[in-house]
């Protein structure tokens, strides 16, 4: 995790840096603003119909009285994309738009989900309490013991 910070706080600035010289240098200082401007325009206007169809998914799954995870996962990938869509440069720019487009959206989501799925095993793997926590393998764990499935028959007594 401290790796990924250290990449976006200090790498990704100056890679930023870099590609805004690179393309200000083959189209010109004047084309690489407007086309930043562009861009920053095409994104808001995407952002702004995804997060609205977003949010209207999420309704029609709490009205349908289903668990809105994709769509929970869909809104906070359309927020984290205008986020970077509202970042100026053209590196976040690229990330931003494949967490805002439809097509790229599952792809994003099921990366996301990989992540967080690591990340949580190996928070509760090295966590103290995590003897507290049976896994899926041994459910009887979290007691001292053995599981053993059976059935509970009461007898009637007069």
């Amino acid at each position: 995790m401290r790796l990924l910070l250290f990449l976006a706080f200090l790498v990704v600035p100056v890679l930023e840096i870099w590609l805004l010289i690179q393309v200000g240098s083959v189209i010109g200082g004047p084309a690489t603003v407007a086309l930043l401007i562009a861009d920053s325009l095409l994104g808001a206007w995407l952002v702004r119909r995804e997060g609205r169809r977003a949010w209207q998914a999420l309704q029609e799954a709490l009205r349908s009285g289903r668990m809105p995870d994709r769509e929970l996962a869909d809104g906070g990938l359309v927020l984290v994309g205008g986020a970077l869509l509202l970042t100026p440069g053209f590196f976040t720019d690229v990330f931003g738009f494949l967490c805002v487009l439809p097509f790229t959206r599952p792809l994003m989501r099921r990366l996301g989900a990989w992540f967080f799925d690591r990340r949580v095993k190996k928070l509760s793997a090295s966590s103290p309490y995590s003897h507290l926590f049976p896994s899926v393998e041994d459910p009887g764990a979290a007691h001292g013991g053995r599981v053993v499935h059976g059935e509970v028959i009461r007898e009637e007594r007069d």
